[in-house]
């Protein structure tokens, strides 16, 4: 075994714990997280946040930089200086999705502008469907779509170019029917408007959609990982219903492009302890989160599968951002 090389290794990862607490003594920590307080991605970050800060023995606060889905928040954090005292909290959209559905557009590159931190969680996408609609399951939203599809053959998003768009389009294509894309500025409007049963279907995080199925407002009759939802236990997969889309969006810590890697280490080590502590996982769980904590090179391995695997149905589509 070579002990200097170890050694030097050891000290490099001491420093970066060092001069993260040093760092401490002039700015905290700041984690931007492109959504409005009280939003998922929000709680979980604050969630993190405060494990992590007590593991670094330094201030965390959390900003929140919302807008165009979540763009602005990744241009403030690339933005930044690498000195370890900004990290970016984003989900698997802003750089796996974004660049194929706005290509040409974006205005940062999710390989060249950033690192990867930490693999936070998992959550689970799903499609919810109006209590309008005569069907239970896919097999008969399948019929139904097809016996008018004129009236029928719609769903909405709350996003254009976001996952659950995309995995609306992907269902429709392997069911053998047409749907239009109905687009909305946000989950709430999206939410109301199942509810009211202007639309007929809803491709949605599944964890959104809880009080509606909750006040017996709407149903979720599918959910698109690779088990079935915590919280919706009875709810089988597109899989179990003979469908083969599987899709496991997360959510991430990513830091600037420069920020040295000792620094990452100790960063990524405090998320991924963070996350394992077991009253964070059960916090997680309660938010219909499924908590992962990989360290970064895992994470790197995940951002690029998950680019390579939506890049082809994005093209497919024909998407063109408005």
């Amino acid at each position: 075994m070579n002990h200097r090389f170890w050694g030097k290794a050891i000290m490099a990862f001491v420093t970066a714990i060092l001069s993260l607490a040093a760092g401490a003594q002039n700015a905290p920590l700041k984690i931007i997280v492109g959504y409005p307080p009280g939003a998922t991605s929000d709680i979980l970050t604050r969630i993190v946040a405060d494990a992590m800060s007590k593991r670094l023995n330094q201030p965390i606060i959390v900003e929140n930089k919302a807008g165009a889905g979540g763009q602005m928040a990744n241009l403030a954090v690339k933005a930044a200086p690498g000195d370890g005292n900004t990290l970016l909290m984003t989900p698997v959209a802003t750089m796996s999705i974004f660049p194929h559905s706005y290509a040409g557009q974006l205005k940062y590159d999710p390989f060249k502008d950033f690192v990867p931190v930490a693999h936070l969680s998992n959550f689970q996408i799903g499609l919810g469907l109006s209590n309008k609609v005569p069907a239970n399951n896919l097999k008969e939203y399948v019929a139904w779509v097809k016996s008018n599809p004129d009236q029928n053959g719609f769903f909405g998003s709350a996003a254009p170019g976001s996952l659950p768009h995309f995995m609306g389009l992907m269902f429709a294509k392997s069911a053998g029917i047409h749907l239009e894309h109905v687009s909305y500025r946000g989950t709430a409007p999206a939410m109301q408007a199942l509810a009211a049963g202007e639309i007929p279907a809803l491709s949605t995080v599944a964890a959104d959609i809880q009080s509606l199925v909750d006040g017996k407002k709407a149903k979720l009759i599918a959910v698109a990982g690779e088990k079935r939802s915590i919280r919706f236990p009875d709810v089988p997969t597109f899989k179990e219903q003979g469908f083969d889309l599987v899709a496991s969006p997360w959510y991430a810590l990513f830091a600037p492009a420069g920020t040295p890697p000792a620094v990452i280490q100790a960063l990524s080590k405090a998320a991924v302890d963070a996350i394992h502590d077991p009253s964070i996982q059960r916090k997680l769980i309660d938010m219909e989160l499924e908590p992962t904590g990989y360290g970064a090179e895992k994470l790197a391995e995940i951002v690029k599968s998950d680019f390579d695997k939506w890049g082809p149905p994005i093209k497919e589509s024909g998407f063109k951002p408005q």
